[in-house]
C-alpha cells in the first residue's frame, strides 16, 4: 500500500508518474472539483468542506458523514497501485485523510508512532484535528489519533504542503 499527499496543483502530473489508482480530493465550495486522466469516477472520492475547525456560519465544516464516506473509500479500495490524496494546499485535510488511512490500514500499530511518519515525511503537515476526532471516533481509537496528532503541533508554515509517499511496511 502507497499513499501519496500533494496539493491540487501537483495532482495530474503525480497520477501519471506514479500510475495511481485512486484519488481523494478533498477541496472547499469554492474550488470546483477536476476529473484527471486516467482516474474513473469509481476511483475518485470528491468531498467537499472548507478546511476549519469548528462549525462556522457560511462555512462548511468537516463532518462525521464525510469521514465516514472517506474510512468507506479508504475499505473498499482494491489492487496496490498508489493512491493519492489530496486538498488544495496538501497540508491540513489531506494530511489528516492519510493519517485516516495509515491507522486504518495498520490498526495494529500505535497512532503516535504513525503520526512520527507522518510528521517526518512532512514538516508542514498539519492535520485537521475536526477530520482526525470523527475518524478516531468512527474507529473506536479511544482518543489516540487526536493525542498522537497533537503530540506532533503544527507543522511549519507554508503556502503548499511537500508532496510526500508513505508506503506502508507490514
Amino acid at each position: 500500500m502507497e499513499i501519496i499527499v500533494s496539493p491540487l496543483a501537483a495532482v495530474q502530473l503525480l497520477v501519471s508518474k506514479h500510475k495511481v489508482s485512486h484519488v481523494v480530493s478533498l477541496l472547499g465550495p469554492e474550488t470546483p472539483h477536476r476529473s484527471f486522466s486516467g482516474i474513473t469516477d469509481a476511483n475518485h472520492l470528491k468531498l467537499t468542506f472548507h478546511d476549519i475547525l469548528a462549525p462556522s456560519e457560511g462555512l462548511t465544516a468537516p463532518a462525521s458523514d464525510h469521514v465516514e464516506t472517506l474510512i468507506a473509500f479508504l475499505k473498499a479500495r482494491q489492487g496496490e497501485d498508489p493512491m493519492l490524496i489530496h486538498c488544495w494546499a496538501g497540508i491540513s485535510r489531506s494530511t489528516a485523510s492519510a493519517f485516516t488511512a495509515m491507522c486504518l490500514y495498520n490498526p495494529q500499530v500505535d497512532e503516535w508512532r504513525l503520526a512520527q511518519q507522518l510528521r517526518s515525511l512532512s514538516h508542514v503537515a498539519t492535520p485537521n484535528r475536526r477530520i482526525v476526532a470523527f475518524a478516531d471516533d468512527i474507529m473506536g481509537r479511544q482518543g489516540r489519533m487526536v493525542d498522537a496528532i497533537d503530540a506532533i503541533g503544527r507543522g511549519e508554515e507554508a503556502y503548499e504542503g511537500v508532496i510526500f509517499q508513505w508506503k506502508m511496511t507490514l
